[in-house]
Formats: C-alpha cells, sequence, structure tokens
C-alpha cells in the first residue's frame, strides 16, 4: 500500500520572521519524504503576503484576513488542502530530514487519526541555568516528563503535529477561544482540537513519536524570567477554558501527571543538587519550578469570562 500524501502548514504573521520562515519552508523542502504540497499562511499581513508570493515561489500562498489569530490562519492553511494528511511546522522552526517519514509510517494503523513529534529549543543564547526542562513548553517545546518512546498522547505541541485531513471535517477545525493572537503567549487551540477528536472519535489514537523531530528557535527574550511567568500564567488561563469547553477526566489528565508526578521529582532532583553544591543555579531552579507552578494555578483559578466558541 502506498504511504499517504501529505501536505505541511506553516504559519507566519511578521516580517520580523523572514529569514526563519524561508529555513523552515527549506527544511521542509529537504525531507527524505517530500510532501506534495506546501502552504504558507500569511495571518493578516499583506506586504509579508506579496513577499511569500514573490520570494518562495514553491508553496501555495494564503492570506487570511480579519486580524491575526493562530486558529484561524491553522483552519485557512487546512483549508487549500486535499492531501490524506496535513503536517503543522512554526515559522520559527527546523525539521529534521527525516520528520515527514517518521510521522508518516504510523498512518499505516487506521486508527491514528494523528501523529506528533518532539520540538528541541533551540536557545538563541543558551539555555539559561535556571529554567527547567520540565518547563520547555514555556517556550513551545517538548518538556520533560512526555513519553521517551513512542505512545499514545493526549495532545501535541503545536510546532510538530499532524492530522488525517478528514478529522477536520469530522469534527471541525482550531478553536480561535483558545488560540495564540500574534505574539501573546496564550494558546492551546491544539490541545483542545486534540481532545475534541478523542471524545467524537474515541475508537482513534493520536500517537506521540519523540525520534520525529523538529527544532524550535527561542529568542532570548523568551529565556527570561518575565516572559516564564507571563507564559505560565497564560498556560494556566488558557486549561481554565479548555477545562470548562470538555468537563471530565480528560480535559486535565495529562496536568494531574505532569502536577503530582513530573513536577515534584524535579523539585526534589534540584534541592538535591543543590545541598550536594553539584549545581550553583540548582535552588534558583526549583524555585522557577515552584514559582512556575504557582503562577500557572493563578491563571488557571482566574475568572476567564464567558467561553465563545469560534470554531472555523
Amino acid at each position: 500500500m502506498s504511504p499517504p500524501s501529505l501536505a505541511v502548514v506553516i504559519c507566519s504573521y511578521t516580517e520580523r520572521r523572514w529569514k526563519d520562515l524561508l529555513a523552515a519552508v527549506e527544511s521542509v523542502e529537504l525531507q527524505r519524504m517530500p510532501p506534495r504540497r506546501t502552504v504558507v499562511v500569511v495571518d493578516d499581513d499583506p506586504a509579508l503576503y506579496a513577499r511569500v508570493r514573490e520570494g518562495v515561489r514553491e508553496v501555495t500562498a494564503v492570506l487570511k484576513r480579519g486580524g491575526q489569530g493562530l486558529s484561524a490562519a491553522r483552519n485557512a492553511g487546512v483549508a487549500v488542502t486535499t492531501e490524506d494528511v496535513v503536517a503543522f511546522l512554526d515559522d520559527d522552526a527546523v525539521a529534521h530530514p527525516s520528520w515527514l517519514a517518521r510521522l508518516v509510517e504510523h498512518y499505516a494503523d487506521p486508527d491514528v487519526l494523528g501523529v506528533g513529534g518532539a520540538v528541541e529549543p533551540d536557545f538563541a543564547a543558551g539555555r539559561p541555568a535556571w529554567f527547567p526542562r520540565e518547563f520547555d513548553w514555556v517556550v513551545g517545546c517538548s518538556y520533560r516528563g512526555l513519553p521517551r518512546e513512542l505512545a499514545p498522547v493526549r495532545n501535541f505541541i503545536g510546532a510538530n503535529m499532524s492530522f488525517r485531513r478528514y478529522v477536520f471535517d469530522a469534527v471541525g477545525g482550531f478553536d480561535g477561544a483558545v488560540g495564540r493572537v500574534g505574539s501573546s503567549p496564550t494558546g492551546c487551540d491544539e490541545t483542545e482540537l486534540c481532545i475534541r477528536i478523542l471524545e467524537r472519535m474515541p475508537r482513534g489514537r493520536l500517537l506521540y513519536d519523540p525520534l520525529a523531530v523538529v527544532r524550535h528557535r527561542v529568542p532570548q527574550v523568551r529565556a527570561r524570567w518575565p516572559y516564564f511567568w507571563r507564559r505560565c500564567w497564560a498556560e494556566g488561563r488558557s486549561k481554565a477554558i479548555v477545562a470548562r469547553a470538555h468537563p471530565g477526566p480528560r480535559a486535565l489528565s495529562s496536568e494531574r501527571t505532569y502536577t503530582f508526578a513530573v513536577l515534584p521529582g524535579a523539585f526534589a532532583r534540584a534541592l538535591a543538587e543543590a545541598a550536594a553544591g553539584r549545581d550553583r543555579a540548582a535552588l534558583v531552579r526549583a524555585g522557577a519550578i515552584a514559582g512556575g507552578l504557582t503562577a500557572t494555578t493563578a491563571g488557571y483559578v482566574a475568572p476567564t469570562g464567558r467561553i465563545e466558541r469560534s470554531v472555523a
């Protein structure tokens, strides 16, 4: 049986990432299993759209108008695809040459509805010693606590995920009520979509393959304390919206394991390293773990207002 046909969707919203966008597109072109189509969705920036049309002619360029919003941009990309599988790559990420081949091989199982992979951080100024690996989700990357081998998961990380195309027809697209807008640190539209998929298609599976790798650039401003706190708070707020939209055990299943198993072990390990004098930053890292959990919890319990459903 021949492998499924592929489309890759890359969303971009600013010319400041032009070089990153070119690198992302090039990494897709260099895949061992190249896609049939690469779609670049420009999020409400006509000047960037014109630049993509002129300078990146090997892609299908789409201009999404009506205000910035990652969810709607992703949906606009899906709308122009007809391939069997749609994969998503961030405009500031670079895929390993085997990325798509690793994702696609799992679709041989008809029960697999989506496949995601690892997102490795590429810190522009090097990883800060205080930055816990358990909190790499703050910068949109895979974190310590995810499976180390192929395994079913509840949801993917947005910079590295793929779905069967018919899934979008069956359950709808990404929900703008929880999606990122511009450089805002909010998010979780991919989490909400994955939960919705598993609720409506319970016999299906979403697989995480840590060998399907992309590298995600982390600018220096996102490796500083102010962004860390803002992103943790925003994550808690976004998860509260998801939990209200999907009441039941699945909405926070991963968060419970993370909070009560992963983080206590990380905190204890950091304290032990500090006590042993092996790592001078370990005590600060322990503080980041405790503070990050506190900020996320504060965001979760903060008033979120009425949920606006905007799946399109």
